[in-house]
């Protein structure tokens, strides 16, 4: 269930889709919030709540790693499995992008057109969450 109202969630999905063209080698897209709830899917796998709760776990982790380290915030994850990869996008504080893509696809595509889509996400979540944006006001 989507903590976002029906017309961000409908924007959202929009920009997935578009994400999904520009980048042909991707094989399922989710928006979720920080804390692992669906925002909204384009994907034909039906485990999008799996993903999504793994996604907040694994974003936990890769948050305190890039402080312990002096990284600074978190921005991305990628993973590479035998059969392609997993890859979270923070957009803005309140939701991040996750990507699941071919084995072919070309990564350095992915990480441009992922940046964008999860900018454009950003600004269509924090307002609906009641974040604030990246410029401190609130949205």
């Amino acid at each position: 269930m989507s903590t976002v109202p029906p017309e961000a969630e409908a924007e959202i999905l929009a920009e997935l889709r578009r994400l999904r063209a520009r980048v042909p080698q991707l094989t399922g897209a989710f928006a979720a919030s920080i804390d692992g709830l669906v925002l909204a899917q384009d994907s034909a796998a039906t485990e999008a709540d799996s993903v999504a709760a793994l996604t907040a776990a694994a974003l936990g982790v890769a948050q305190r790693l890039s402080d312990c380290t002096g990284q600074g915030g978190f921005r991305e994850l990628l993973v590479r499995g035998e059969s392609g990869y997993v890859a979270t996008y923070a957009a803005g504080e309140a939701a991040v992008l996750t990507l699941t893509a071919e084995p072919r696809v070309n990564v350095g595509r992915l990480h441009l057109e992922a940046r964008r889509s999860s900018v454009r996400i950003a600004e269509l979540v924090e307002p609906a969450l009641g974040r604030r944006g990246p410029d401190g006001a609130s949205a």
